[in-house]
Protein backbone atom coordinates (compact mmCIF):
# COMPACT_ATOMS: atom_id res chain seq x y z
CA UNK A 1 0.00 0.00 0.00
CA UNK A 2 1.47 3.23 -0.65
CA UNK A 3 1.11 6.14 1.30
CA UNK A 4 0.83 9.68 0.42
CA UNK A 5 4.24 11.39 -0.02
CA UNK A 6 5.95 13.34 2.63
CA UNK A 7 8.12 16.38 2.50
CA UNK A 8 11.02 14.63 1.13
CA UNK A 9 9.77 10.99 1.61
CA UNK A 10 7.83 8.56 0.48
CA UNK A 11 6.67 5.86 2.83
CA UNK A 12 5.65 2.41 2.02
CA UNK A 13 3.76 -0.28 3.56
CA UNK A 14 3.89 -3.83 2.23
CA UNK A 15 3.35 -7.21 4.79
CA UNK A 16 3.09 -5.56 7.56
CA UNK A 17 6.75 -3.58 6.67
CA UNK A 18 6.96 0.02 6.41
CA UNK A 19 9.45 1.00 4.00
CA UNK A 20 10.83 4.44 3.77
CA UNK A 21 12.11 5.98 0.44
CA UNK A 22 14.05 9.85 0.84
CA UNK A 23 13.99 11.79 -2.32
CA UNK A 24 17.25 13.48 -1.06
CA UNK A 25 20.26 10.37 -1.04
CA UNK A 26 21.78 12.74 1.61
CA UNK A 27 19.08 11.90 3.93
CA UNK A 28 19.19 8.67 3.66
CA UNK A 29 22.22 8.77 5.53
CA UNK A 30 20.15 10.27 8.88
CA UNK A 31 17.80 6.70 8.47
CA UNK A 32 19.77 4.94 11.50
CA UNK A 33 19.52 7.77 13.46
CA UNK A 34 16.20 8.80 13.53
CA UNK A 35 14.98 4.96 13.96
CA UNK A 36 17.24 5.34 17.38
CA UNK A 37 14.50 7.61 19.33
CA UNK A 38 16.78 9.02 21.75
CA UNK A 39 15.52 12.26 23.40
CA UNK A 40 18.23 14.16 21.38
CA UNK A 41 17.00 12.59 18.02
CA UNK A 42 13.20 13.61 19.53
CA UNK A 43 13.51 17.11 19.52
CA UNK A 44 15.56 17.46 16.29
CA UNK A 45 12.04 15.55 14.77
CA UNK A 46 9.94 18.22 16.85
CA UNK A 47 12.43 20.93 15.32
CA UNK A 48 11.28 19.03 12.11
CA UNK A 49 14.94 18.42 11.08
CA UNK A 50 13.78 14.81 10.63
CA UNK A 51 10.63 13.69 8.58
CA UNK A 52 10.53 10.46 10.76
CA UNK A 53 10.73 9.47 13.95
CA UNK A 54 10.13 5.81 15.57
CA UNK A 55 9.19 5.21 18.88
CA UNK A 56 7.29 3.17 21.19
CA UNK A 57 3.82 3.98 22.67
CA UNK A 58 5.65 6.65 25.18
CA UNK A 59 4.89 9.24 22.71
CA UNK A 60 1.36 8.84 23.79
CA UNK A 61 2.05 10.66 26.87
CA UNK A 62 1.44 14.01 25.47
CA UNK A 63 3.63 14.63 23.02
CA UNK A 64 2.90 17.76 21.11
CA UNK A 65 4.08 17.69 17.38
CA UNK A 66 1.71 20.32 15.36
CA UNK A 67 4.12 19.22 11.84
CA UNK A 68 3.05 15.57 12.39
CA UNK A 69 0.81 15.02 10.01
CA UNK A 70 0.95 11.02 10.04
CA UNK A 71 1.20 8.00 11.84
CA UNK A 72 1.53 4.31 11.76
CA UNK A 73 0.36 2.08 15.21
CA UNK A 74 2.04 -1.22 14.23
CA UNK A 75 0.26 -4.49 15.51
CA UNK A 76 -2.72 -2.20 16.79
CA UNK A 77 -4.57 -4.78 17.69
CA UNK A 78 -2.63 -5.55 20.82
CA UNK A 79 -3.66 -1.82 22.31
CA UNK A 80 -6.03 -0.77 24.25
CA UNK A 81 -8.99 1.69 22.94
CA UNK A 82 -7.24 4.53 25.26
CA UNK A 83 -3.91 3.74 23.73
CA UNK A 84 -5.31 3.64 20.46
CA UNK A 85 -6.91 6.96 21.12
CA UNK A 86 -4.10 8.64 22.91
CA UNK A 87 -1.30 7.87 19.69
CA UNK A 88 -3.80 8.56 17.65
CA UNK A 89 -4.15 12.13 19.17
CA UNK A 90 -0.70 12.69 18.49
CA UNK A 91 -1.36 14.04 14.92
CA UNK A 92 -3.66 16.55 13.37
CA UNK A 93 -2.86 19.28 16.09
CA UNK A 94 -2.62 22.02 13.90
CA UNK A 95 -4.35 22.98 10.76
CA UNK A 96 -2.91 20.21 8.52
CA UNK A 97 -4.70 17.47 7.41
CA UNK A 98 -3.69 14.19 8.99
CA UNK A 99 -3.90 10.28 8.84
CA UNK A 100 -3.66 7.90 10.94
CA UNK A 101 -3.22 4.25 10.06
CA UNK A 102 -3.51 1.31 12.10
CA UNK A 103 -0.99 -1.89 11.07
CA UNK A 104 -3.07 -5.43 11.71
CA UNK A 105 -2.81 -9.11 10.70
CA UNK A 106 -5.94 -9.99 8.73
CA UNK A 107 -8.96 -9.65 9.64
CA UNK A 108 -10.01 -13.44 10.35
CA UNK A 109 -7.08 -13.78 12.24
CA UNK A 110 -8.34 -10.97 15.30
CA UNK A 111 -9.98 -12.25 18.34
CA UNK A 112 -13.50 -10.95 18.64
CA UNK A 113 -12.27 -8.33 21.43
CA UNK A 114 -9.86 -7.20 18.64
CA UNK A 115 -11.86 -6.75 15.87
CA UNK A 116 -14.73 -4.72 18.36
CA UNK A 117 -11.77 -2.46 19.86
CA UNK A 118 -10.57 -1.74 15.78
CA UNK A 119 -14.33 -0.83 14.46
CA UNK A 120 -14.70 1.39 17.89
CA UNK A 121 -11.58 3.84 16.96
CA UNK A 122 -12.86 3.92 13.54
CA UNK A 123 -16.34 4.90 14.46
CA UNK A 124 -15.28 7.63 17.01
CA UNK A 125 -13.11 10.14 15.40
CA UNK A 126 -14.79 12.80 15.21
CA UNK A 127 -13.68 15.64 17.87
CA UNK A 128 -14.71 15.11 21.34
CA UNK A 129 -15.11 11.39 20.89
CA UNK A 130 -13.37 10.15 23.97
CA UNK A 131 -16.33 10.00 26.32
CA UNK A 132 -17.89 7.42 23.53
CA UNK A 133 -14.41 5.21 23.34
CA UNK A 134 -14.65 5.09 27.18
CA UNK A 135 -18.15 3.96 27.03
CA UNK A 136 -17.32 1.66 24.26
CA UNK A 137 -14.50 0.23 26.08
CA UNK A 138 -16.38 -0.49 29.40
CA UNK A 139 -18.76 -2.16 27.48
CA UNK A 140 -15.98 -4.44 26.17
CA UNK A 141 -14.10 -4.94 28.49
CA UNK A 142 -17.03 -5.61 30.87
CA UNK A 143 -18.14 -3.28 34.54
CA UNK A 144 -16.32 -5.32 36.74
CA UNK A 145 -16.62 -6.17 40.16
CA UNK A 146 -18.19 -3.59 42.67
CA UNK A 147 -16.00 -3.98 45.54
CA UNK A 148 -13.16 -6.09 43.57
CA UNK A 149 -10.46 -5.92 40.79
CA UNK A 150 -11.77 -7.96 38.48
CA UNK A 151 -13.17 -5.87 35.08
CA UNK A 152 -15.25 -8.74 33.72
CA UNK A 153 -18.75 -9.82 33.60
CA UNK A 154 -21.80 -9.97 31.38
CA UNK A 155 -22.08 -6.01 30.60
CA UNK A 156 -20.59 -7.07 27.02
CA UNK A 157 -23.34 -9.30 26.22
CA UNK A 158 -26.57 -7.05 27.05
CA UNK A 159 -24.72 -3.19 27.07
CA UNK A 160 -24.25 -0.65 29.12
CA UNK A 161 -27.18 1.25 29.19
CA UNK A 162 -29.10 -2.12 29.84
CA UNK A 163 -26.92 -2.84 32.83
CA UNK A 164 -27.42 0.68 34.04
CA UNK A 165 -30.67 0.07 34.04
CA UNK A 166 -31.53 -3.06 35.86
CA UNK A 167 -28.73 -2.00 38.22
CA UNK A 168 -31.17 1.11 39.13
CA UNK A 169 -33.95 -1.12 39.24
CA UNK A 170 -32.38 -3.43 41.65
CA UNK A 171 -31.28 -0.83 44.10
CA UNK A 172 -34.81 0.88 43.59
CA UNK A 173 -36.40 -2.34 44.71
CA UNK A 174 -34.15 -2.46 47.55
CA UNK A 175 -34.82 0.98 48.90
CA UNK A 176 -38.40 0.55 48.67
CA UNK A 177 -38.36 -2.67 49.99
CA UNK A 178 -35.50 -4.16 52.86
CA UNK A 179 -34.20 -0.60 53.53
CA UNK A 180 -37.72 1.14 53.09
CA UNK A 181 -37.09 3.14 56.54
CA UNK A 182 -33.95 3.94 55.65
CA UNK A 183 -34.74 5.81 52.83
CA UNK A 184 -38.12 7.08 53.67
CA UNK A 185 -38.15 10.54 53.69
CA UNK A 186 -34.52 10.95 51.39
CA UNK A 187 -36.20 11.45 48.05
CA UNK A 188 -39.99 13.22 47.58
CA UNK A 189 -40.94 11.82 44.40
CA UNK A 190 -40.56 7.95 45.43
CA UNK A 191 -43.05 6.10 42.85
CA UNK A 192 -43.65 2.81 42.42
CA UNK A 193 -42.80 2.96 38.96
CA UNK A 194 -39.17 3.87 37.46
CA UNK A 195 -40.03 3.12 33.86
CA UNK A 196 -43.19 3.69 31.56
CA UNK A 197 -43.71 1.79 28.65
CA UNK A 198 -45.98 3.18 26.20
CA UNK A 199 -47.22 1.37 22.88
CA UNK A 200 -49.01 3.12 20.24
CA UNK A 201 -50.48 3.39 16.91
CA UNK A 202 -50.40 7.07 16.93
CA UNK A 203 -46.61 8.45 15.37
CA UNK A 204 -44.64 9.90 18.36
CA UNK A 205 -41.23 11.09 16.41
CA UNK A 206 -38.87 12.81 15.33
CA UNK A 207 -39.56 12.54 11.75
CA UNK A 208 -36.41 13.30 8.98
CA UNK A 209 -37.48 16.21 7.85
CA UNK A 210 -38.08 17.61 10.94
CA UNK A 211 -34.17 16.33 12.38
CA UNK A 212 -32.25 15.22 9.36
CA UNK A 213 -28.84 14.19 10.69
CA UNK A 214 -29.21 10.81 12.88
CA UNK A 215 -26.60 12.05 15.27
CA UNK A 216 -28.61 15.05 16.08
CA UNK A 217 -32.21 12.98 16.54
CA UNK A 218 -30.48 10.70 19.02
CA UNK A 219 -29.01 13.50 20.89
CA UNK A 220 -32.74 15.13 21.20
CA UNK A 221 -34.39 11.33 22.05
CA UNK A 222 -31.47 10.96 25.33
CA UNK A 223 -31.97 14.55 26.23
CA UNK A 224 -35.90 14.50 26.26
CA UNK A 225 -35.26 10.92 28.35
CA UNK A 226 -33.64 12.86 30.78
CA UNK A 227 -36.10 15.46 31.42
CA UNK A 228 -37.95 16.13 35.08
CA UNK A 229 -40.58 17.83 35.43
CA UNK A 230 -42.90 20.10 32.99
CA UNK A 231 -40.73 22.96 33.24
CA UNK A 232 -37.67 21.29 31.91
CA UNK A 233 -40.32 20.40 28.99
CA UNK A 234 -41.29 23.56 28.31
CA UNK A 235 -37.37 24.52 27.71
CA UNK A 236 -36.69 22.01 25.80
CA UNK A 237 -39.72 22.48 23.56
CA UNK A 238 -39.05 26.07 22.72
CA UNK A 239 -34.64 24.97 22.44
CA UNK A 240 -36.28 22.96 19.34
CA UNK A 241 -38.98 25.41 18.40
CA UNK A 242 -35.84 27.85 17.95
CA UNK A 243 -33.83 25.56 15.98
CA UNK A 244 -35.22 23.90 13.76
CA UNK A 245 -38.52 25.46 13.28
CA UNK A 246 -42.32 24.35 13.62
CA UNK A 247 -42.77 21.68 15.57
CA UNK A 248 -44.61 18.99 13.56
CA UNK A 249 -47.68 16.98 14.85
CA UNK A 250 -45.50 13.93 15.27
CA UNK A 251 -42.71 15.97 17.37
CA UNK A 252 -45.38 17.31 19.21
CA UNK A 253 -47.47 14.01 20.26
CA UNK A 254 -43.76 12.76 21.37
CA UNK A 255 -43.47 15.78 23.94
CA UNK A 256 -47.37 14.83 25.10
CA UNK A 257 -45.76 11.14 25.01
CA UNK A 258 -43.03 12.39 27.89
CA UNK A 259 -46.16 13.88 30.33
CA UNK A 260 -48.51 10.94 29.83
CA UNK A 261 -45.54 8.58 31.40
CA UNK A 262 -45.32 11.13 34.01
CA UNK A 263 -48.59 10.99 34.95
CA UNK A 264 -48.90 7.08 34.56
CA UNK A 265 -45.41 7.14 36.98
CA UNK A 266 -47.19 9.06 39.47
CA UNK A 267 -50.58 6.63 38.92
CA UNK A 268 -48.73 3.29 39.46
CA UNK A 269 -49.45 2.67 35.46
CA UNK A 270 -46.16 0.38 34.01
CA UNK A 271 -47.44 0.39 30.50
CA UNK A 272 -49.98 1.80 28.51
CA UNK A 273 -51.31 0.84 25.09
CA UNK A 274 -53.13 3.16 22.89
CA UNK A 275 -54.80 1.54 19.74
CA UNK A 276 -57.61 1.42 18.08
CA UNK A 277 -59.01 4.20 19.93
CA UNK A 278 -58.63 2.79 23.05
CA UNK A 279 -56.16 2.73 25.83
CA UNK A 280 -54.92 0.43 28.43
CA UNK A 281 -53.33 1.16 31.08
CA UNK A 282 -51.81 -1.72 32.87
CA UNK A 283 -51.05 -1.96 37.00
CA UNK A 284 -47.86 -3.63 38.34
CA UNK A 285 -47.26 -6.96 37.62
CA UNK A 286 -45.92 -7.90 40.64
CA UNK A 287 -49.52 -8.39 42.99
CA UNK A 288 -46.87 -8.64 46.00
CA UNK A 289 -45.63 -5.08 45.58
CA UNK A 290 -46.96 -3.02 48.38
CA UNK A 291 -48.41 -0.46 45.59
CA UNK A 292 -51.55 -2.31 46.26
CA UNK A 293 -51.86 -1.45 49.64
CA UNK A 294 -51.13 2.21 48.76
CA UNK A 295 -53.84 4.99 49.05
CA UNK A 296 -52.80 5.70 44.73
CA UNK A 297 -54.36 2.49 44.25
CA UNK A 298 -57.29 2.38 46.39
CA UNK A 299 -58.29 6.04 45.71
CA UNK A 300 -58.04 4.68 41.54
CA UNK A 301 -60.46 1.81 42.55
CA UNK A 302 -62.44 3.59 44.58
CA UNK A 303 -63.22 6.77 41.69
CA UNK A 304 -63.41 4.19 38.82
CA UNK A 305 -67.18 4.48 39.19
CA UNK A 306 -67.40 7.98 38.50
CA UNK A 307 -66.40 7.68 34.76
CA UNK A 308 -68.43 6.22 32.35
CA UNK A 309 -65.58 5.70 29.67
CA UNK A 310 -63.56 3.90 32.65
CA UNK A 311 -63.93 0.40 33.22
CA UNK A 312 -61.61 -1.95 35.34
CA UNK A 313 -60.16 -5.78 33.87
CA UNK A 314 -57.94 -8.21 34.71
CA UNK A 315 -56.48 -11.24 32.65
CA UNK A 316 -53.23 -12.18 34.01
CA UNK A 317 -52.88 -8.75 35.24
CA UNK A 318 -54.62 -5.89 36.11
CA UNK A 319 -55.23 -2.93 33.81
CA UNK A 320 -58.09 -0.50 33.15
CA UNK A 321 -59.86 0.67 29.85
CA UNK A 322 -60.52 3.78 28.39
CA UNK A 323 -63.09 4.44 25.38
CA UNK A 324 -63.16 6.48 22.39
CA UNK A 325 -59.36 7.36 22.83
CA UNK A 326 -58.36 9.39 19.28
CA UNK A 327 -55.15 11.07 20.65
CA UNK A 328 -52.56 11.94 23.14
CA UNK A 329 -54.15 14.68 23.94
CA UNK A 330 -57.21 12.68 24.63
CA UNK A 331 -55.19 10.23 26.50
CA UNK A 332 -53.47 12.67 28.84
CA UNK A 333 -57.05 14.51 29.90
CA UNK A 334 -58.06 10.67 30.92
CA UNK A 335 -55.48 9.92 33.07
CA UNK A 336 -55.73 13.70 34.19
CA UNK A 337 -58.90 13.20 35.88
CA UNK A 338 -56.98 11.11 38.57
CA UNK A 339 -54.75 13.80 39.68
CA UNK A 340 -56.72 14.59 42.44
CA UNK A 341 -54.99 11.40 44.20
CA UNK A 342 -52.26 13.05 46.13
CA UNK A 343 -49.07 10.73 45.57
Amino acid sequence: MKVPKTTECILELKNNWLTIWFDRPEKRNSLSEILIGEISHTLDFIENKFDVLLSTTIIESGLDVPNANTIFINNSHHFGLSDLHQMRGRVGRSNKRAFCYFITPEISALTSEAKKRIDAIGQYSELGAGFNIAMKDLEIRGAGDLLGGEQSGFINDIGFETYHKILNEAVEELKNNEFKNLFKDKDEKNYFIKDVIIDTDFEILFPNQFVSQVNERLKLYNKLSKLKDENELEKFRDELKDKYGNIPKESENLLKSVKLKWIAQKLGFEKIVIKREKMLCYFISDNSNSYFDSDVFKNIINNISKFDDCELKEKNKLYLVFENVKSIDMALLNLDRFQFINN
